[in-house]
């Protein structure tokens, strides 16, 4: 069969106008806002918001040039901000400024356009075919070979060829078509760069190397603070033969952003650029917490549907996400990462060394 490029498809038909909510998804489909967020707001809640955008305004300054300043001088008030979520107006460019990824494309003037046009990738067809199934019931990514699976192609087969060592592998669609939403191709790329590469903070790549290998060491870890701050859920689940891998691994290699609501993933991942990785270990945590009195009395089989279907009241980021910042987990995750490398070895280089080596096409 003969390899094909995305842009030498034809678009497919413009499917037929549906309601939408707020972020673009289809209304009654998969990742639709609570049936909360669609009701008539009052005039408080606009104004309150008004006030919310012109605070954050204000700390960012002019296209970002606050920023770096503000944080310098006020982190504490930078984490509380962002924990109770960043204006979804100010998301794209806030996730740029908190990632490190605007500093990367300065520095990398021209390097996506000539990873996209001139560059060919072995991961081409695969990327192709796995499109269609990223946010399917988005607006955006509806129309077969349309503009936003084309960026999405686009962003998936620059960063296979940038890295090559990773290349592609299925879960990089769902993280690349949230950038998406938010933020230009070229944009989307350079913050998944500063994510895998680790501009900020530890590398992510190891999600997706041969093999998944930080994958199971995130699984180890959280396996571990389970057992130890849930004793009776890893009993039952012992009992039961559940196995951490079996709920737990898209949670990490696509930070919630697979099956989970998308206003609670967009929450989630506000604070996960900024803190990094040890949010998904606390909110984790914080659904088994949630929902173990249910969880302990289930079987092998509803315990595993229960799993991928966790009740509404329990997808409230106001609800959940208070939970899971009180839980504590920074000085255990260290102790069991070096547990974890005594026995396998160690998973990923450093962040310094993951950037170093891909400063721009040498």
């Amino acid at each position: 069969m003969e390899k094909r490029r995305i842009d030498e498809y034809e678009p497919g038909p413009v499917p037929p106008f549906r309601a939408v909510d707020r972020f673009g998804f289809i209304k009654g489909e998969v990742n639709n806002s609570p049936e909360s967020l669609n009701k008539v707001r009052s005039a408080n809640y606009y104004e309150r918001d008004e006030r919310r955008v012109r605070k954050w305004r204000k700390m960012i300054g002019v296209g970002g040039s606050d920023w770096k300043h503000y944080v310098r001088r006020k982190p504490y008030v930078v984490k509380r901000r962002i924990r109770k979520g960043i204006p979804d107006c100010l998301r794209g460019l806030v996730w740029q400024l908190i990632s490190g990824s605007r500093d990367l494309l300065l520095m990398n003037p021209g390097v996506y356009e000539q990873l996209v046009i001139y560059e060919t990738s072995a991961s081409e067809l695969d990327i192709i075919r796995d499109i269609s199934r990223t946010f399917p019931s988005h607006v955006f990514f509806q129309q077969r070979h349309g503009p936003g699976q084309r960026s999405l192609y686009n962003v998936l087969k620059a960063y296979s060829v940038y890295d090559r060592d990773v290349g592609y592998v299925q879960g990089m669609g769902f993280v690349a078509g949230l950038l998406l939403l938010y933020m230009s191709e070229e944009d989307a790329f350079w913050l998944l760069v500063a994510l895998l590469k680790g501009a900020v903070h530890a590398p992510m790549e190891g999600l997706y190397l041969v093999g998944l290998p930080l994958v199971q060491q995130y699984l180890f870890q959280f396996d571990h603070l389970m057992r130890e701050q849930l004793p009776k859920l890893g009993e039952h689940f012992t009992a039961e033969m559940i196995n951490t891998s079996m709920y737990a691994s898209q949670w990490f290699i696509t930070v919630f952003s697979y099956s989970f609501p998308f206003h609670l993933a967009l929450r989630i991942w506000d604070v996960f650029l900024f803190e990094g990785v040890k949010i998904v270990f606390k909110v984790g945590l914080a659904l088994l917490k949630f929902c173990q009195d249910d969880l302990i009395k289930l079987p092998f089989e509803k315990i595993i549907h229960a799993l991928r279907n966790f009740p509404e009241e329990a997808m409230d980021p106001d609800t959940l996400l208070p939970v899971a910042y009180s839980i504590k987990v920074s000085k255990k995750l260290e102790e069991l990462k070096e547990q974890y490398e005594k026995k396998n070895g160690k998973v990923v280089q450093s962040a310094d060394q993951g950037l170093k080596q891909h400063r721009g096409l040498e």
